[in-house]
Parts: C-alpha cells; structure tokens; sequence
C-alpha cells in the first residue's frame, strides 16, 4: 500500500504536462502513487496520460469522457486514492525532485490532519515565494483557531488545494471532497470547511510546488460566465459559517472576504463578456442583499472609503431594482 497519493487532475493542458510528468517521474517512489485524471481533454493530453501511465512508476489513469470540471476529477481521484496521506497538484503545476518525500516525512513527523505548505509562483521567466499567511511553523495547532482575525489574511485566504498533505481520515469524513457544481472558487469553501471541522494542523516552509501563473487555458483568466461560479462558492461558505457554533465570531472574516472578492470582480469587469458582467454586477448585488446586513454594515465601516463606497452603492442598486 502506498504512503501518498498524488491526485493530479488534467484537462488541456498538453503544453505544460510534460514538464508536471517530469516533476512526477523525479518524485516516484514505492510507497507514492500517482492519479492522473484526464478530466475528457480534447487535445492530446490524454495521450500523454496513457503514456506516463505505461511509463511512470506508481501512475494509475483515471478518465472522465466528458469534461466535469476540477471539483470533480479531485473528487474521484480522491475516491481511488489508497494512500494514508493525500496530496493535489493541477495538471499545468510541476514539483520539484523530491519534494513528495519530503512532504511525507515532514507530515509524519507531525502527525496531524493536514499540513500547508509555501509555494513558488511562476510568471513567465519570474519567480516569486508565496508564503502561507500564518506565523507559527512546525508546530501543531488547531486550525479553527487559525481562521481569524478578521481583518488580516489568515490561513482560510490561502485555498491553494495543491499547497500541502492531507491524512486520509479527513477523507474518511468528507472533509476533502469539493463542490463539482463549481467550476471555478471551488477551494474557498472547501478551505474554511477543513479549518473550521478538522481537529489539527500545521505550516511548514516547504518549498516544492511550482504555480503557473497567467496561463491561457486556465479557469482564472476565463472571461465566460464560469468565472461568476464566486458566488455559489461564497454562499456555500457562508452557508457553512452561519451554522457554526462559532457564526458570530467567524462571520464578519467570512463577510470580509466575500465582500472582497466581489469587488475584486467588479474592478475586473471590463475583461468579461458583457452579457456576462451585467450578470455579474446583478448576482453581486444580490450577493450583498443575502449577508447579514448588521456584519455586513461593520464590514463595510472597517474597509477603505473607496471599496467601501463602491459597495455601498451596488447594495443600493439592488434596492432600487
């Protein structure tokens, strides 16, 4: 039985998976499978699955014939996996040599639910540290406790999927299954769900993923209405939050932040289609409506005049209507 499992999820990504397959092929071992999911790619990428699955060491093939979206090809590379720890890396991402080992033996070292991790973003030629936004390292912690304050960026804000291990009892309780309606956001309420009900967790300063940034197939630079899937994911956490035993201490960080996301796609709407930014600017208003309008408000109070206002005024918009 193997240790790790490597769930790696692939859709259109023929010019990047060779250097993901090279990243894997330097990280096999006996006890580390690998679960490609060719989630129905259209452009030659399954062939170079079926490949690295004749070739790689460790490599299992899973296929979807109709694409379904990153939630979903996780989820089933999820339901195969056999390992006692799990880990993600998207099919454009590469590791470095060895990494998965290292991880392993730092999150057996540890011996909590899960473990996060640094990360290299790449842009082009550019390489940048992305750093977990929490202080304490190599310590186990209780993530609930992790979640806030409100107004910094805590761990909930780093949703990277790929970006750590996790022990398959998480697995085991549903924990690390996302919501295949969401084609897009589906790691936000995916990661406050794992703070708020997982029992431990740490960071460590690994540095072993490598993240593509700005490429042309990715969901994050679409300008279809996949990109509005914030919304569902938004309510989803909120929906979750509201539940807690903690909702009124944990809210206005879950209000915070969706108010943030919001903005941020309205200062991007010029990029969208427009049927698709009229749809956008009418969902968010509707979005601001569905908040507790008391956290909402302190929300708003705590933000910088300029967001602030742009807020305030598409919750009136609303109103209007």
């Amino acid at each position: 039985m193997p240790k790790l499992s490597v769930i790696v999820p692939c859709f259109n990504v023929r010019p990047y998976a060779p250097d993901t397959l090279r990243g894997l092929r330097a990280n096999a071992r006996d006890d580390i499978e690998f679960l490609l999911v060719d989630d129905g790619s259209t452009d030659g990428t399954a062939d170079l699955l079926a490949r690295a699955a004749r070739d790689l060491p460790g490599a299992v093939l899973l296929t979807h014939p109709r694409n379904r979206g990153i939630a979903a090809a996780r989820n089933t590379g999820a339901d195969r996996a056999r390992g006692e720890w799990l880990a993600f890396l998207d099919g454009d991402d590469w590791p470095a040599p060895g990494h998965y080992g290292r991880l392993l033996a730092a999150a057996e070292r540890l011996g909590c639910d899960f473990l996060r991790t640094d990360h290299v973003r790449v842009t082009g030629r550019t390489r940048t540290i992305v750093r977990v936004p929490h202080g304490r390292r190599d310590t186990v912690l209780s993530p609930r406790e992790a979640i806030l304050p409100a107004q910094r960026s805590t761990s909930v804000d780093y949703a990277y999927a790929w970006a750590g291990v996790f022990h398959r009892r998480l697995a085991e309780r549903g924990l690390l299954r996302f919501t295949e309606s969401l084609r897009t956001a589906e790691d936000r309420p995916w990661i406050w769900r794992l703070h708020r009900e997982a029992d431990s967790f740490a960071v460590t300063g690994l540095l072993g993923v490598f993240y593509r940034r700005g490429v042309a197939s990715s969901l994050t630079r679409a300008k279809d209405d996949r990109q509005l899937d914030f919304l569902p994911a938004y309510d989803e956490l909120l929906a979750g939050v509201a539940a807690d035993p903690d909702a009124a201490a944990l809210l206005p960080k879950a209000v915070r932040g969706y108010c943030a996301v919001i903005d941020h796609h309205l200062t991007s709407a010029g990029r969208y289609e427009p049927a698709v930014a009229r749809r956008l600017t009418a969902g968010a208003a509707a979005a601001l409506r569905r908040m507790p309008q008391d956290v909402l408000d302190a929300a708003l109070g705590a933000m910088d005049p300029g967001r602030a206002a742009r807020l305030r005024r598409l919750r009136r918009r609303e109103v209007a209507a």
